[in-house]
């Protein structure tokens, strides 16, 4: 794996120039802004500096990359169809005695693990302890074999550290392992701390994926469906995009709900569209959906309430899946299954593979603001493989809404603050 830094004026231009030099398939793992010290630094413009990563050719085919929404990335690791799933961890990519360890030229040019990321300094910090605690590194010089071993020693501590970061997190333990799992290409001796870091986290980001947010329909309206359990926000979560997409984008957007059972949620929407000056109608059957849709044939997106339930209420869930497909072959849709980050795991698995069964979706997380543990939004994207959305962390409308950021929770997951 190669590290670099690259510099410019912009954004742009720090990215451009590593993808000039370490070709398309580079991932951009940080970005930050730098200004000048000094008594005349108020004259001088600041820098923007990026740190770009790129995998070094192994033996191994090659695998197209094909950019996805401007930035270019590097493609997962293919698995098998029936691969068993462990559900301790196994720690792979320990060489054994007799074969001889594989040469990197690279791992002295390894960038300190704060240049990777300074949300993970502490992760390496607590490594050296431990390490240290352990047995590990003396500080005395070792040769031959016996320096492959420990340093081979301490990559086994390195991902039994992050292993338990992960579900300190609340990473599930079969997906924890999994992510140690991804490494074994790299979990060799001679690779530096910052080189598995820095692995580890790009593999992470990777796996979850870009954030996957509202689209404009080809021809009429989007109708936009969300769906979910009660308690989660969903109301509100609606509010905030619509609020995005009315005020900031200049969008035509009309509110409707099908959530007969709940009048304060409905009184709740209501009241939104009339602050947003937006229209809004209350559906009580397919047929009124459909007289809906062509009533506002010249909106930009219809945005459709549902009434929250319980998996085991199948009368609900049938009136759900109905006003979903009440369009089919008519409209554009896109569904949001909106969850709460701080329910439970095992009940977020009942809800996800209830309302899988209803159509596709794609994932909001809220409620980032009342919990320190992110492992639910992982756990849910490796079962699911929906793609992330939106996150929300906090009650403000408009406001306290986000695009999905695979960097922010990564760092957060393999982090011990």
């Amino acid at each position: 794996m190669i590290i670099k830094r690259f510099q410019a004026k912009t954004e742009d231009e720090a990215k451009a120039a590593a993808f000039r030099e370490l070709g398309t398939n580079a991932v951009i793992i940080h970005v930050k802004t730098t200004r000048a010290k000094g008594l005349f630094a108020i004259f001088k413009r600041p820098t923007v500096e990026v740190t770009a990563t790129v995998e070094e050719e192994s033996d191994n085919p090659p695998v197209s990359r094909m950019p996805q929404n401007g930035a270019y990335t590097a493609p997962l690791k293919a698995q098998p169809q029936s691969q068993p799933q462990p559900v301790r961890p196994t720690f792979p990519g320990v060489i054994p005695d007799d074969e001889p360890a594989e040469k990197d030229d690279n791992r002295d040019k390894a960038p300190a693990g704060a240049d990777i990321e300074a949300k993970l300094e502490n992760l390496q910090s607590l490594l050296e302890k431990n390490l240290k605690q352990e047995g590990g590194h003396s500080g005395e010089k070792t040769t031959g074999d016996d320096s492959n071993i420990e340093k081979n020693q301490d990559t086994v501590r390195f991902l039994k550290l992050i292993y338990g970061t992960l579900v300190d997190n609340e990473v599930d333990e079969r997906y924890a392992n999994e992510i140690i799992g991804e490494l074994s290409d790299v979990s060799r001796p001679g690779l530096s701390v910052d080189s598995i870091l820095a692995g580890i986290y790009q593999k992470m980001i990777l796996m979850f994926g870009e954030a996957d947010t509202v689209k404009s329909a080809a021809n009429g309206p989007m109708m936009v469906y969300f769906i979910g359990p009660t308690g989660v926000g969903k109301t509100t979560t609606i509010a905030k995009i619509a609020s995005d997409l009315c005020l900031k984008q200049k969008k035509k957007v009309a509110l409707v709900t099908t959530d007969t059972y709940r009048i304060a949620a409905t009184d709740q929407l209501r009241t939104y569209a009339d602050i947003m000056g937006t229209p809004f109608r209350i559906l009580y059957t397919e047929k009124e959906m459909a007289d809906s849709y062509e009533e506002f044939k010249d909106y930009d997106y219809i945005m459709v309430d549902t009434a929250g339930h319980s998996p085991k209420n199948k009368d609900l869930v049938d009136g759900t899946r109905q006003f979903l497909h009440a369009l089919d072959g008519k409209a554009e849709k896109e569904v949001y299954l909106v969850l709460s980050a701080t329910t439970k795991y095992k009940d977020l698995i009942s809800i996800v593979d209830m309302y899988g069964q209803l159509d596709d979706y794609k994932l909001i997380f809220t409620k980032l603001d009342e919990t320190g543990q992110l492992g639910n939004l992982w756990n849910i994207r490796m079962r699911t493989k929906a793609s992330m959305s939106y996150v929300t962390m906090g009650q403000n409308v408009p406001g306290d809404i986000a695009a999905f950021n695979p960097q922010t929770v990564v760092k957060k997951l393999l982090s011990e603050e």
